[in-house]
This record gives structure tokens, C-alpha cells and sequence, in this order.
């Protein structure tokens, strides 16, 4: 049975949607038949992501080999303009959200509005293992089986372009070892470059674990004398678009969050940070990379306009921070000794104790509390990460210290995220419920005064640092800040230019993280990534920008 895919990434950005075209089982390969009918696989995404799609593809052809594309609007039938030669046919569609199967539409009209500013691209699949498997005398895949062809992520990284960042992805087929000669030949004859086996033998030399535990599909099953060949899959495209970093949070974003979270922080003379999101309960330290960098960017600038500045930890990571922060003052990260706190809960009355001297909220220690990938609260009381897995046994209640701020008029607060169960997203809860995958369940109930939202949440804490030294290099805000009391002064520029975030810096920080074995977010990798995205192709771009917009 030959399989097709086609996924579709809504223009909604939370509304991630892949969908699966699977042809029946007494349609064959057609691409040697007359008219030129070709199969392919299409990838339909918003139009705004498709020049760094087609880039993606151009840098690995192998696996996503692009055949063309269609413009907005014109997706249903991209071969009449693009693709001489192509067409779709009669499919059937299986409906993926987010990789999760959700049903199996007879068409696309409920999409349609979604669709008008899509294109589609078509990723060549004519060249068929299995076609070359019966050229060789070798019995293919049941014909009359309902499954697909084992398909497997592998260790092998793609390269990287504007945010898509996947690993490869393969197919495999058993070949007796004394007919190995012959499939290679034929597959380079039917198929040509592409129809080349990439790995031919262990599997483990491309990080596949088990062969009896494929990703997509049924598993490749070696009899005696067998030997595992492999090639590239279009179902790479699949983690493609499952990677790229736009999960929704594009409906989260309210408008000048950013400018009036770096106006309060800039009134502020005391920050309290908080940070930690332990996602990786199986692991030691169970943290992520993505918060404690951004985090302690923050802290950073903040110490350069010589503002006190603490942070607050869960107790049992108390002992990794501090490790943390003497290394980042060791590599040059950090100034100064930021010190730690941490908090085990209570009542309110605790909380505001914990907040103001004697607990008077007249007396705030604090004049602004951040939270930067922190884990908050559900509304059922419990913590969840993106799978719906209650974490809540590794966290401590600091969503308190939030909700007390609310009732002590001179102590502000910012949460910063990128999913919607951090830590003060309660301001964007609606929107996290109805955009947001598992939404319903994770979605942070807690409101910062504040939310900003970022693609990766150290990037948000970048951010506030940019904008905190574009504000106070700002005459008329410093005059504001002083009320017109003392000198002007000049700003001091070259301080605060060497506190804002660097790709040097960032890059010293995962590196320590990744010397304490904090792990990314998404990959679960001890490696210099954060959210599954690497720091050199993607990270270090984004730092570099925001520097440069900010330092003109």
C-alpha cells in the first residue's frame, strides 16, 4: 500500500494541524503510468512561514525532496501552476492535532477560511521501497494490511533554517543479507539519488533503540539472515512542522506588554525573580534550559542600573542555582552575587509576610516580582507540563507570592512564557484554553499584572533586558525616573551596553547548564539546545537581533 501525506499547520498558529493522506490499498505507485501522474506528499502551512519551509527543504533534499509549491489561496491544485505533471487524486484524510489523530474527514471544506492564506508544498514520493523490493524477487508489505510502513525518528539532526529543526526521519524494510548487492542497485536505478539507502545495517548508529517501537506505523520485523536498510522518510516534514516554534502563543499576545512590564521594572528599586520548570521528572535535576538563562540576562541588567535584585527557587533546587550563579559570575555571566530564597508556602498571611518588612504592605521588600518559565498553577491546583503530567510534587508554591502581590498596591509583576502554564499566564488563560494544546488542563491560573509571551521564554527575558537599556537611555524617561531632582547625567552607556545579553554570554550559560546536566525542554537532550532548538543556528540568532535593535 503506497502512503501520501498531507499536513496541515492552520493559520491559526495553536491550531497546529497535520493531516495524513492515505491512498487504498488497490492504488499503486502511478508515476510510471501515462499523464505523469506523480505521488507526493504535501505540507499545507501559513504563508508566512513558507519561505523558511522552502528553504528548509532546499537544505535537506533528501528527505524533503520539494517538487514546488502552490501561492495562498491556490493550494487545492498547486500542479497546474507550480508542478508540471502532479496531482493529488482522491484522498482519504486522517486529521492530526499536534501528532495526535482526531478524526478522519471526507474533505477539507470546514478548513476553508483557515486555508485562504496557505500554501502547499508537494515533497516527491515516487521513488517506492517496495517497488524495488519486488524488482529484486522480495516479498513487499502486505498488500491488504491496514498499517504503514515503519518509519523511525533518528539521532541524525537536519540542518536547521528560521526555526525548523528536526531530526531525520526513515523508513526501514528487512533485506536478506545475500540480496543486499542487488536492492542497492535497484533502488539506485528506480529512484536515483534518491532512491539510494542512507544506513544499511545497526540501527542503533542512527539512534534507533528498537525496531519493534517505530514512531509512525508497524514495526520492521528481521527474520534470521536479515539485514535492517533504511531511507529517508517525508515524514521528517511531520517533525518539521512540529517544530517550528509558533505553538499558538501568537493568540496569547496582548498588545504593550513588554513596554509596561520594562516601565514598571524600570520604577522598580527591588526585583524579586523566579524561575525553574521542572518538566523532566525522570531525570536529575529534573529542570530545563529554558528560564534559569533568561532569568539571570534579567538580573544582569538589572544589577547595572543598580537595582537590588533576588531570586526564589524551589527548595530542593536551591542547591543547583546556587551552583548556577557561581559559575555565571566565574564565566562572566553575572556581576555579582545574586541571592537566593525560597519559599514553602502558607497562607496569605505568610505570603505577605514573606513579601513586606513585618508583613506591613506598606513596607514592600519588593517593588516587582518576575517569573521566566516558571511553572504555574492550574485552576485545579495541580502543575502540569505541555503532556498534561501533574509535576506538582517538584513545586513550590510561589504562584503565593503572586497572588499576595495583588493586594499590596506598590508590588507590580511580570510572567514570562511560551506555552501558557507558566507562572503569572492566568492573564491569558481564555486564550491559553482554547489555542493552546491540552490548554483546558494546563492553562496557569495565576495572573501576573504583566504577561509577555515569547517564542522560547529566555527570549522574553532577553527582551526585557533590550528594553529596559532602550528606556533608560532615554532623556525623557530618566528625567521622569529622577523627577526632575539632581543631575541629568549622562547615561552610563558603556556599563550597561556590557550587562545586555550577548551570544557570547548565552552561549557560557547553556554551557554551564549543560555541565550541571539540565536538559532541554522539549528533546529532553543534555546538549547546548533549549526547547529542541540548537543554540548556534537558532538561540544565537535571535540574541544577536535583539541585540542589534537594541544597541542602534
Amino acid at each position: 500500500m503506497m502512503t501520501f501525506a498531507l499536513y496541515l499547520r492552520s493559520c491559526l498558529p495553536s491550531a497546529r494541524r497535520c493531516m495524513i493522506l492515505q491512498k487504498r490499498s488497490n492504488i499503486r505507485n502511478t508515476s510510471s503510468m501515462p499523464g505523469g501522474l506523480r505521488p507526493a506528499s504535501v505540507v499545507v502551512l501559513p504563508n508566512s512561514l513558507a519561505p523558511a519551509f522552502e528553504r528548509f527543504c532546499q537544505a535537506n533534499t533528501g528527505p524533503l525532496p520539494l517538487l514546488g509549491r502552490s501561492e495562498p489561496e491556490k493550494w487545492i491544485s498547486p500542479a497546474q501552476s507550480t508542478v508540471s505533471g502532479t496531482r493529488i487524486g482522491c484522498p482519504q484524510f486522517q486529521k492530526y492535532e499536534f501528532g495526535t489523530c482526531t478524526g478522519s474527514p471526507t474533505s477539507l471544506a470546514e478548513h476553508s477560511e483557515q486555508l485562504k492564506d496557505m500554501v502547499a508544498f508537494l515533497l516527491d514520493c515516487s521513488f517506492s521501497p517496495e517497488e524495488t523490493m519486488e524488482k529484486v524477487g522480495l516479498p513487499g508489505r502486505d498488500p491488504a494490511g491496514a498499517g504503514h510502513a515503519g518509519a523511525y525518528k533518528t539521532t541524525v539532526p537536519c540542518v536547521t533554517h528560521a526555526g525548523f529543526c528536526c531530526p531525520l526521519v526513515v523508513t526501514g524494510r528487512p533485506v536478506p543479507e545475500d540480496k543486499l548487492g542487488r536492492l542497492v542497485q535497484a533502488s539506485c536505478s528506480l529512484g536515483g539519488e534518491r532512491g539510494q539507502p542512507i544506513h544499511i545495517g545497526d540501527p542503533e548508529l542512527l539512534g534507533i533503540k528498537e525496531l519493534s517501537k517505530p514512531d509512525y506505523g508497524d514495526p520492521v520485523v528481521c527474520q534470521p539472515g536479515d539485514v535492517p536498510v533504511f531511507w529517508p522518510s517525508q515524514l521528517t516534514s511531520v517533525e518539521a512542522v512540529n517544530s517550528c516554534r509558533n505553538r499558538g502563543i501568537g493568540h496569547l499576545l496582548c498588545k504593550d506588554e513588554l513596554l509596561k512590564a520594562s516601565l514598571s521594572l524600570s520604577h522598580a528599586h527591588s526585583v524579586l525573580i523566579t524561575t525553574g520548570f521542572p518538566t523532566h521528572f525522570n531525570h536529575q535535576p529534573p529542570e530545563e534550559t529554558d528560564g534559569p538563562p533568561g532569568a539571570i540576562a534579567l538580573a544582569a541588567f538589572l544589577q547595572a542600573l543598580e537595582k537590588e535584585v533576588s531570586m526564589v527557587v524551589d527548595q530542593r533546587a536551591l542547591n543547583l542555582h546556587q551552583k548556577l550563579i557561581e559559575d555565571a559570575i566565574e564565566q562572566g555571566v553575572l556581576k555579582t552575587q545574586v541571592p537566593l530564597l525560597t519559599y514553602k508556602g502558607g497562607s496569605m498571611e505568610v505570603a505577605q509576610e514573606f513579601l513586606c518588612k513585618d508583613g506591613d504592605p506598606k513596607s514592600p521588600r519588593f517593588d516587582h516580582l518576575v517569573a521566566i518559565e516558571r511553572a504555574g498553577r492550574a485552576a485545579d491546583g495541580n502543575y502540569y507540563n505541555a503532556r498534561k503530567m501533574n509535576i506538582k510534587h517538584l513545586v513550590d508554591p510561589v504562584d503565593d507570592l503572586f497572588l499576595a502581590a495583588k493586594k499590596i498596591p506598590r508590588i507590580s509583576s511580570t510572567g514570562v512564557g511560551d506555552g501558557g502554564n507558566e507562572l503569572g499566564m492566568g492573564k491569558v488563560k481564555e486564550a491559553v484554553k482554547r489555542h493552546i494544546r491540552n490548554g483546558d488542563v494546563i492553562a496557569c491560573d495565576v495572573e501576573a499584572d504583566f504577561a509577555v509571551i515569547a517564542g522560547v521564554s529566555n527570549w522574553g527575558g532577553y527582551a526585557l533586558a533590550c528594553a529596559l537599556y532602550i528606556l533608560n537611555s532615554c532623556e525623557v524617561h530618566r528625567c521622569y525616573l529622577r523627577k526632575a531632582i539632581g543631575s541629568s547625567g549622562a547615561p552610563q552607556d558603556q556599563s550597561w551596553t556590557q550587562a545586555l545579553p550577548s551570544v557570547t554570554k548565552e552561549e557560557k550559560m547553556l554551557s554551564i547548564l549543560v555541565q550541571h546536566k539540565v536538559r532541554s525542554g522539549i528533546s529532553g537532550v543534555v546538549g547546548m539546545e533549549v526547547d529542541g532548538l540548537p543554540f548556534h543556528s537558532v538561540h544565537a540568532e535571535m540574541i544577536q537581533r535583539l541585540v542589534d535593535v537594541t544597541a542602534v
